[in-house]
């Protein structure tokens, strides 16, 4: 019994080592790019390719997962972590995790997804190595380097860009091998829901995070603008479903799917103002995690289903 308990508990470790709460961030613009393209193939001779479906999948989780490592082991080697800090990461100075350890499994993950990159490529074009390398490279440089982006104010433009934004275009890319007006219109709520998930990261950690020197964008705005700033984007991110679903060509009605989660982005708004301490905010930041998995699946499924039901 106690050595399947220790069984069980390695392998706890290692599962919130990857942070499996953000890993839908890495899940949603795939599904969303590839449903975006199925609107596209409708009628031709040409169908969705679950291998290269597949494969960005696990590229992309494998990138999620190891920048996660990377933050891990970076917050720990400049002291933000140590066994006060909140939320599900500290693995190294909670559960005693080898350093070395962590940053060679990052590496070892970035390994396997350049591999898988390197498929893509040749199944679909050599372009989009070089952008994977970028994509790659940002996940490392998020808090690596001499001048980590997650100490600056633009943490979160980044984390939607390229988590986001340039996710859905590549999964787009490999199934079409072509780009669309439609897809860059249908990737901007997905960048701003990403981003805002890093920004509700921010807010909760800004009190520790100034203490530190860094310098993000909830310590520019402080908290009351922030959780306005929040609010603001939730909205434009929702207001723009409607707009493509009515006023860009290859629009559909059951792109509104995604308003079903509207209730969420509320609850995260309302639980930021009521609460002001790193634990007491944790379920609201784990509402914008919510509100980017329940909208991005909602939303994939609208633009599966008007693909199915008409396409362009």
């Amino acid at each position: 019994m106690a050595s399947q308990y220790q069984q069980y508990s390695t392998v706890r470790k290692y599962w919130q080592l990857m942070r499996p709460h953000t890993l839908t961030a890495a899940i949603v613009p795939v599904l969303v790019g590839t449903a975006t393209a199925k609107i596209f193939l409708l009628g031709s001779e040409d169908h969705i390719k679950i291998s290269l479906l597949l494969a960005m999948l696990l590229a992309c989780l494998l990138i999620q997962a190891a920048t996660n490592m990377f933050n891990e082991y970076y917050d720990f080697k400049k002291g933000l972590d140590d066994h006060t800090s909140v939320g599900i990461g500290g693995a190294i100075v909670r559960n005693g995790m080898s350093p070395k350890l962590v940053m060679n499994l990052a590496i070892a993950f970035y390994i396997i997804a350049a591999l898988l990159g390197i498929y893509l490529a040749v199944q679909s074009s050599f372009w989009i190595l070089p952008i994977g390398l970028v994509c790659m490279a940002i996940g490392y440089l998020y808090t690596g380097g001499p001048m980590p982006i997650s100490w600056t104010p633009f943490g979160e433009l980044f984390s939607g860009v390229f988590m986001g934004g340039i996710i859905i275009l590549l999964a787009f890319f490999i199934q079409t091998g072509n780009l669309q007006t439609l897809v860059v219109w249908i990737s901007v709520p997905i960048i701003i829901t990403i981003g805002l998930i890093n920004m509700a990261n921010n807010i909760r950690d800004r009190v520790k995070d100034k203490e530190s020197g860094r310098l993000t964008l909830p310590i520019v705005l402080g908290k009351a603008n922030s959780i306005r700033f929040l609010a603001l984007m939730y909205i434009v991110a929702y207001a723009f479903v409607v707009y493509i679903t009515f006023f860009i060509p290859g629009g559909s009605i059951f792109f509104l799917l995604a308003l079903l989660s509207f209730p969420l982005p509320v609850k995260a708004v309302r639980r930021f103002k009521k609460n002001d301490t790193p634990a007491t905010m944790m379920p609201a930041m784990a509402a914008t995690g919510k509100t980017n998995t329940f909208f991005g699946v909602l939303y994939a499924l609208g633009i599966y289903i008007s693909a199915l039901l008409g396409g362009i």
